[in-house]
């Protein structure tokens, strides 16, 4: 059984994810906005992002999730929440799996589970990271 890495505040990791079966999980321009309009909702909030990158079959991001102050500060929010930010990347790809399926009459999962996540313990990964983010639509054959 494959242990799943927990995501920790004030860290750096590289998630990806593709869909089930290889199938498009972009499959229209309006996708990529709609999912990055979900990211800002769900993800913005708890993490910052260093890199991206939408293909059609699969992402990568590269982020930093903030410190629980850092949340807390920059969202105002006085009251305590308990804030779980793998949680926040499932809401996410729940919320646009639901658009997904709801608007091309499908049903089912469209990502694989669960979403790769590979925390980056230095600054040497740290920059490979980013630039293979960079050049993954190059090595897709997209540029």
């Amino acid at each position: 059984m494959q242990t799943i890495e927990s995501l920790e505040f004030g860290n750096y990791y590289h998630i990806s994810n593709r869909g089930i079966n290889s199938e498009n999980i972009f499959k229209e321009n309006r996708n990529h906005e709609y999912f990055l309009n979900l990211y800002n909702k769900h993800i913005n909030p708890i993490a910052e992002t260093l890199a991206w990158c939408l293909l059609k079959n699969h992402f990568h991001l590269l982020v930093l999730i903030k410190t629980l102050e850092e949340i807390h500060e920059n969202n105002n929010q006085n009251e305590f929440k308990k804030i779980i930010p793998h949680q926040s990347f499932g809401n996410l790809f729940n919320a646009y799996t639901k658009a997904i399926n709801k608007g091309y009459n499908r049903h089912g999962a469209l990502f694989e589970r669960p979403f790769k996540r590979k925390r980056i313990h230095n600054d040497a990964y740290l920059q490979s990271v980013i630039k293979y983010i960079h050049y993954n639509p190059v090595n897709h054959g997209f540029l």
